[in-house]
């Protein structure tokens, strides 16, 4: 009988060998599954792909976009077809502010890049939203900086409208007052004007490979491929990271060599 002991204890290892590759492939495989994906929202694209004609601002996704040309042109729009809503709420945004807004607008709608923060949602109008996106701390602090001196009612932008003339206004008693009296902070601005949609980031700026840039030169590439790759790449949970499949099959090595 215990003959038989060295070659049982073998095709266990082997067995646990071939479960822990297993596990470390489908965590690879769960990483890139995060990659070059469009959310399932009211006007993005299935899949992102080539759109020369993108418009002015969305104009740097055009090689791998998510949204169409149309959607586009839309987003440089107040109150346009894609959601009705309409950003001067309390009188017009300055120039420098609305910038922010459709740039904002176009990251949502077009980027390829933003699967890590994707997550589900219960909504009538999409079934996935973004959440928690590490916005660099140039482009946050940026936004706030050309926005304090416009005027808004709200600080949070995604819910507690008056819809009832088929756009979005101020709710009954919310008066309109600067920027900077509803988000003191460009980290309030960014992360409450869309519900955590943005995570304000403190420790990372542009060129770090670890924050996602509303704003770049497309002739310089894009540099948010990058930031996705990081994140997916440490998004896999569990035993299906690398990370925790490498100490594992460390382990196993000796296990393998004894038996």
């Amino acid at each position: 009988m215990w003959l038989r002991e060295p070659q049982t204890m073998a095709q266990v290892v082997w067995g646990l060998l071939f479960l822990g590759l297993m596990a470390m492939a489908h965590g690879l495989q769960k990483g890139d599954d995060l990659l070059n994906v469009c959310m399932d929202g009211k006007h993005h694209k299935y899949k992102p792909g080539q759109e020369d004609n993108l418009h002015q601002q969305c104009s740097p996704w055009k090689k791998r976009a998510c949204c169409t040309a149309s959607t586009s042109i839309a987003a440089h729009e107040d109150a346009s077809h894609l959601y009705k809503f309409n950003f001067s709420h309390c009188g017009m945004l300055t120039p420098a502010c609305k910038r922010h807004f459709v740039q904002d607008l176009c990251l949502y709608e077009c980027s390829p890049n933003l699967g890590p923060w994707i997550q589900p949602v219960n909504s009538s109008w999409r079934k996935e939203r973004v959440l928690n996106i590490p916005l660099c701390k140039e482009d946050c602090n940026m936004w706030w900086e050309d926005c304090k001196t416009s005027y808004t009612c709200k600080e949070n932008w995604h819910k507690g409208w008056n819809w009832s003339s088929g756009i979005n206004e101020c709710p009954v008693k919310a008066a309109c007052h600067p920027f900077s009296f509803y988000f003191p902070t460009p980290t309030s601005l960014c992360e409450n004007i869309w519900s955590r949609s943005y995570n304000a980031s403190h420790s990372y700026g542009r060129g770090s490979g670890k924050c996602i840039q509303m704003w770049f030169d497309p002739a310089q590439g894009n540099p948010n491929e990058a930031v996705a790759k990081f994140y997916a790449n440490s998004a896999a949970p569990g035993i299906f990271s690398w990370g925790c499949s490498f100490p594992f099959l460390t382990l196993l090595l000796p296990l393998l060599l004894w038996a």
